[in-house]
């Protein structure tokens, strides 16, 4: 790709507010290679992720991006001080949040994906999650 100029504080904006590398590849019109080597330049370098606490199944590929991983992974990124679209977020907390107040837990099943069970006090999942969440958030 031709050698193009990001502007380091649109950059440093977009990085904050969650958009993806992909995303800000397009919007400069460079490589996500540039991108990355541009966020290195800034010092912004995101740290690696992991989600295996809060997505703690072994995932099928198809469920990849369901509406419950989606969500888990929405939630694990705010309780690791990472930035989240505030809508993404909140959808996200909107769905644990309504499991939490029925009782409900949250589990998962290789062949037919999640599913909603009743919760158990000492192995209450979505409790988890909104517990680490409310920390991050309340720090």
């Amino acid at each position: 790709m031709a050698n193009r100029q990001i502007d380091p504080l649109e950059l440093r904006r977009m990085v904050e507010s969650g958009t993806n590398y992909s995303e800000i590849a397009q919007h400069f019109g460079v490589s996500v290679g540039g991108v990355q080597q541009a966020v290195e330049r800034i010092g912004l370098q995101r740290r690696n992720l992991r989600h295996d606490k809060f997505i703690p199944w072994k995932m099928a590929k198809e469920h990849n991006q369901s509406g419950p991983t989606t969500s888990l992974r929405q939630l694990s990124r705010v309780a690791q001080g990472q930035p989240v679209p505030l809508a993404k977020m909140n959808s996200a907390l909107r769905w644990a949040t309504r499991l939490h107040d029925a009782h409900l837990d949250i589990d998962y099943n290789e062949e037919t994906g999640f599913f909603e069970k009743p919760a158990d006090e000492a192995s209450w999942h979505i409790k988890m999650v909104l517990d680490d969440v409310d920390r991050a958030l309340n720090q």
